[in-house]
């Protein structure tokens, strides 16, 4: 009897204390409230529901071919680090060294996470002018736009944010705060991609629709002319992407930087990220990064 009786108050203890004993599956910030984004909404992707988990036949010898894209292109002088994760199962491959590298234009996604998280708790407002200019600094790798966006948001300041949100131990704010030279890896990269289609970012669906559907409608060139279906898009020509690309020259006496990130399928099933340094021209590095896709999954698809 006296062990029910404990049973009892312990039970009605909780009852009364439901409320405070939840826990929350994303960030307090995610569930600020929110203001409306003036904005055309034609280029939102709604947020996919979370995909029965099954494995994927497309990892089969998924392994062993990325250990010889890897070498491969290790031969011809260039190092490349890329992984790949199958977000229905959690399972990853990679490839290279797995250590840090400039990642470019890539690091508009973070100044957007970033400029959308703050708009939608009411911290800044974006105007037309504001949303025509994140959309294409997305979709064709808008320098002018990401320094306008960089400056007001505070600089570094962007980056120490989304590296607390995203959990990114790999990725350091750029040392001369030029927000080119942030440095991340590919597991940092994928480990961001995943948490802001599953929404544990911090970034509530309609803001993340936000820059998933900008990276669906990724232009062939950037707005500078230069080429960006390099790797991912031009790899995996058989899948539904959604990329963000990078590039530069030079680091490190004369390397050619390029990255390339994306998720791929039509429920965004999957997520990669890749970098390369390259000593070679910049139409070879592009080449070998394609290649490396191609190699990892012949036939264009996962």
């Amino acid at each position: 009897m006296r062990a029910t009786a404990i049973a009892a108050i312990m039970c009605a203890a909780l009852v009364i204390g439901g409320c405070a004993a939840q826990g929350h599956s994303t960030p307090p910030d995610s569930v600020a409230p929110q203001v409306t984004v003036v904005a055309p909404q034609n280029n939102i992707v709604p947020m996919p529901d979370a995909p029965p988990e099954a494995p994927s036949a497309g990892f089969d010898g998924l392994e062993g071919r990325t250990k010889q894209a890897i070498a491969d292109a290790a031969n011809a002088g260039a190092d490349i680090s890329v992984v790949v994760m199958d977000r229905n199962t959690g399972q990853t491959v990679s490839g290279g060294d797995g250590s840090s590298f400039p990642i470019a234009s890539v690091v508009k996604l973070f100044i957007a996470d970033d400029l959308l998280l703050r708009a939608s708790k009411g911290e800044t407002t974006l105007s037309p002018a504001d949303r025509k200019a994140l959309d294409s600094m997305l979709r064709s790798s808008d320098d002018g736009a990401a320094q306008n966006f960089w400056d007001r948001l505070g600089g570094n300041a962007v980056i120490a944010r989304v590296k607390a949100r995203y959990g990114l131990g790999g990725t350091t704010a750029p040392y001369n705060s030029h927000w080119d030279v942030t440095t991340s890896t590919a597991s940092d990269l994928v480990r961001y991609y995943d948490m802001l289609l599953d929404g544990s970012g911090g970034l509530p669906p309609e803001q993340a629709g936000i820059i998933v559907g900008d990276l669906a409608q990724s232009t062939p060139t950037g707005i500078d002319g230069y080429p960006q279906r390099f790797g991912i898009p031009e790899g995996l020509y058989a899948e539904p992407v959604a990329v963000k690309q990078g590039w530069f020259c030079c680091w490190n006496s004369g390397l050619q930087v390029h990255i390339s990130t994306g998720a791929m399928g039509p429920d965004r099933r999957y997520v990669m990220a890749m970098g390369s340094l390259d000593p070679t021209g910049a139409a070879a590095a592009r080449d070998r990064m394609t290649q490396v896709v191609k190699t990892m999954f012949p036939g264009g698809k996962i």
